[in-house]
């Protein structure tokens, strides 16, 4: 982890260079794709959805314990119907893209335009994104 400065238009920036974020994005999908089969399944996905800990942390859903094991298993499967848009039970690379992009601009448009100082993990798509407007 590293201690970054970011605004929404490092995260905007990033996402409009589409060979820069097609490269990072497509090289999560591959990491995730365990059995290279070239679609994410709930299981492959399961890990790294719930490794964010998105809901627990950002939505206070475990905040003093107000939804249990089983509710929160059904919230990040509909976390990832959000990226299963054909409702397949797969995500492919196109779908994993697009939603990816759907994120990220949300994350620039969170951010908006003034610097912020932000805990970044090494390798995330935010941390790429910094490390793309150094060069």
């Amino acid at each position: 982890m590293s201690v970054e400065i970011l605004d929404g238009r490092t995260v905007q920036s990033f996402v409009e260079d589409e060979g820069a974020f097609n490269a990072s994005v497509d090289g999560r999908f591959a990491a995730l794709d365990a059995d290279h089969d070239g679609r994410l399944c709930y299981s492959e996905m399961a890990g790294e959805i719930m490794s964010l800990r998105v809901l627990e942390k950002h939505f206070g859903v475990d905040d003093a314990g107000a939804v249990g094991p089983d509710e929160l298993a059904k919230l990040y499967r509909v976390l990832f119907a959000r990226f299963d848009r054909d409702g397949d039970g797969g995500v492919d690379r196109e779908e994993f893209r697009a939603e990816m992009k759907e994120v990220m601009l949300a994350v620039a448009n969170g951010l908006g335009f003034m610097p912020v100082q932000m805990v970044v993990e090494e390798g995330s798509f935010l941390k790429v994104a910094v490390d793309r407007e150094l060069l």
